[in-house]
């Protein structure tokens, strides 16, 4: 079945690793590498990651060197001096990266992060996403979200994941649905919570996506370690992805 060069698979994630704070108030970088190392992904979306800042190299590098993985950031605020955003790791060659504003009025700054990743001959969008807290932020988030995704010059296939800090079906899910494919945690999950940590009681991480793809496998893993490295569970999918 994967023998038609046409198609591709690849293991992706989406984690918020809460500033590599653990739900026992200790930051260990090499708690969440360890988190990553054994999800085994071959693209991790983080968000509320440390990047770089006077007296560090920040958690990214960190990570990416840990891991042996590329990286790149999209840098938001600042957090005690050190940039403060979303990342993308990656086995894949990253041949683009691009940052969209999704900040709204006096808000926490937000963006979207987008990765174009070299599979063989062809390129896979891949779209890193925090969402805010408020019911009109995200609302205007997810217009800007839906007008991004439609921009024609950028082809599919594209995978949104991300932490969308909505775990009811609001207008923003709504919104999305309405352009986006998504994956039905339902049907692959008894256990759908993602947060928080230790006694995950909401689901607030999603992927999306636009084009052939289809849903091997979805993974919440509830380890010893990944119930305390974040605040956050990681959510991992296997996927196959057609190539036109």
């Amino acid at each position: 079945m994967t023998s038609d060069p046409r198609w591709r698979v690849l293991r992706v994630a989406t984690y918020n690793i809460h500033r590599c704070r653990g739900m026992d108030g200790r930051t260990s970088t090499e708690r969440i590498a360890n988190v990553i190392r054994s999800i085994d992904a071959d693209v991790v979306a983080l968000q509320e990651v440390v990047g770089a800042g006077p007296k560090s190299a920040g958690q990214a590098e960190e990570l990416g060197a840990l891991l042996g993985m590329g990286w790149v950031m999209a840098p938001t605020r600042h957090w005690r001096s050190s940039l403060f955003g979303n990342v993308v790791l990656s086995r894949l060659p990253i041949i683009h990266h691009a940052q969209h504003d999704l900040s709204w009025k006096t808000c926490e700054p937000r963006c979207c992060q987008r990765v174009d990743l070299a599979m063989g001959e062809d390129t896979l969008h891949l779209y890193n996403v925090h969402l805010g807290t408020a019911i009109f932020e995200r609302r205007h988030q997810a217009q800007r979200l839906s007008t991004i995704m439609i921009d024609k010059r950028v082809g599919q296939p594209k995978v949104v994941l991300g932490d969308f800090n909505e775990w009811m079906r609001g207008q923003a899910t709504q919104m999305l649905n309405e352009r986006l494919e998504s994956i039905d945690l339902r049907a692959h999950l008894r256990r759908r919570r993602t947060y928080p940590g230790v006694f995950p009681v909401v689901h607030l991480d999603h992927i999306y996506y636009e084009g052939t793809v289809e849903v091997v496998k979805l993974e919440l893993p509830r380890t010893r370690l990944s119930l305390m490295a974040s605040d956050h569970l990681p959510l991992v999918a296997e996927l196959r992805v057609q190539f036109d």
